[in-house]
């Protein structure tokens, strides 16, 4: 790794240090704007391991100065939920005087060497299960460095979209169905954990896992129940929610803000429209506790969100590299 002669030192980065957290957000806000800001709680929630994981980062400075950070992470004890050889850079921020100078790219080496001294042999850009962002924001312009370093872009983008709920009504498209949709409630834990398990044993059912180990509510999830049980679920975000709701940077959408993501239904009960239902019921739920700028985000599926409109927010590239 070619360190400039600029950087002074590389410090690690602990999640547990406020004056950490201040640096690594004071960074952040320099290099992403307003739009893309984050807090120190969002920042202590996004560098902290998850179960079963390892994280690291450092804080490049040069002399007095910080100039830059980076943070990685990887899961090498839940390979349902993502094989042991792959990681994550999960953040890379450089204040726009060092930029062009070669601090990011030294930033960048050090988090992939440690990934690689973890085991792994490929990575993502954001997209891990405490990702402060699921891919490369396009309105960034930094696609070019990334390609530099040796990522390859995925053919599609994936996309955060937005509404106002203040006057959410259902569309045409959602019709009754034979199902019950509900917040989850003491004692729904373990058949949403069956349904989970066997509908989507990966990262959903390890992020519903990784909620309640953090003190999440079980009623931010939304389940559906046909007559042998749960049949769906979606997750909810609320301002007081433990995921900081700020993580889906809803700035420019009309306050309360909420959130809603991580919506499925059992693979032999779709076509049915209980998909649409339980969306429906979820948005309804977002717009009766006051929520008005939503986000549902991380995905690609424009089309059929635009029904309950949904537009497009913010655009993302998945960036991946392979050694």
């Amino acid at each position: 790794m070619t360190v400039p002669r600029e950087i002074t030192r590389f410090e690690r980065i602990d999640p547990a240090t406020p004056a950490h957290l201040e640096q690594v957000t004071a960074l952040w806000h320099a290099a992403c704007g307003d739009d893309l800001a984050i807090s120190p709680r969002l920042a202590a929630y996004a560098l902290r391991p998850s179960a079963g994981g390892r994280a690291a980062g450092v804080i490049a400075w040069a002399g007095a100065q910080p100039v830059g950070w980076v943070a990685a992470s990887m899961l090498s004890a839940d390979p349902a939920a993502s094989p042991p050889t792959a990681g994550w850079i999960d953040g890379l921020a450089v204040t726009p005087a060092a930029q062009r100078r070669g601090v990011g790219s030294a930033l960048l080496s050090w988090a992939e060497g440690w990934l690689v001294g973890q085991g792994c042999r490929r990575w993502s850009v954001g997209a891990g299960p405490r990702h402060l962002l699921p891919g490369l924001p396009a309105e960034l312009a930094s696609l070019g460095f990334f390609q530099r370093h040796g990522y390859s872009v995925r053919p599609t983008q994936v996309f955060d979209l937005a509404a106002d709920l203040a006057s959410y009504t259902p569309p045409p498209s959602v019709r009754e169905v034979a199902a019950q949709v509900r917040p989850a409630q003491p004692g729904d834990q373990d058949a949403l954990l069956t349904f989970l398990r066997r509908e989507f044993p990966g990262s959903w059912r390890f992020l519903f896992e990784e909620h309640l180990r953090d003190g999440g509510r079980l009623a931010d999830y939304m389940v559906l129940w046909t007559a042998r049980g749960v049949d769906g679920c979606c997750r909810l975000t609320f301002g007081d929610s433990v995921a900081p709701i700020e993580r889906y940077y809803p700035y420019r959408l009309p306050r309360p803000w909420g959130q809603l993501g991580i919506i499925g239904i059992s693979a032999d009960r779709r076509g049915q429209g209980l998909g649409a239902a339980l969306l429906d019921a979820g948005l309804r739920r977002l717009h009766n506790n006051g929520v008005n700028g939503c986000i549902i985000d991380w995905t690609d599926l424009v089309d059929f969100y635009a029904k309950f409109g949904f537009t497009p927010h913010r655009a993302y590239y998945m960036l991946n590299k392979q050694i």
